[in-house]
């Protein structure tokens, strides 16, 4: 099996972060999105447990520091472009701040257009 290393992760195109998709590593049911620089995903290598950028307080945060909702890592995964990271995850706890397991609860509702 091939792997990606840290510095193979392009940081550039988006000007020093990269999406994070993260899934339950047991259900596949995605959690939520978010950024992380180089050295949150250092730290969520180095701790075993998820850390991101803020963009909102331009810091690192860990999941569930305060709210104690902390995604434990089972494994990481790069996209093919090298741009994107999946966090595949055991959740503790909701992931969302609105109280949700999942940030993804809200349908797109748009009364023009209708999916077959």
């Amino acid at each position: 099996m091939t792997g990606v290393t840290l510095e193979e992760v392009d940081f550039e195109k988006l000007g020093g972060l990269v999406p994070v998709v993260v899934q339950d590593a047991t259900t596949r049911e995605v959690l939520m999105v978010a950024f992380a620089n180089r050295e949150a995903l250092a730290e969520t290598l180095r701790t075993g447990y998820a850390h991101y950028f803020s963009r909102s307080r331009l810091q690192l945060w860990k999941k569930g520091e305060t709210s104690g909702h902390v995604q434990r890592i089972r494994e990481i995964r790069v996209d093919c472009d090298r741009d994107t990271v999946l966090y595949l995850v055991e959740q503790t706890g909701v992931a969302c701040h609105r109280g949700t397991r999942s940030c993804f609860t809200d349908p797109l509702l748009d009364q023009e257009a209708t999916l077959p």
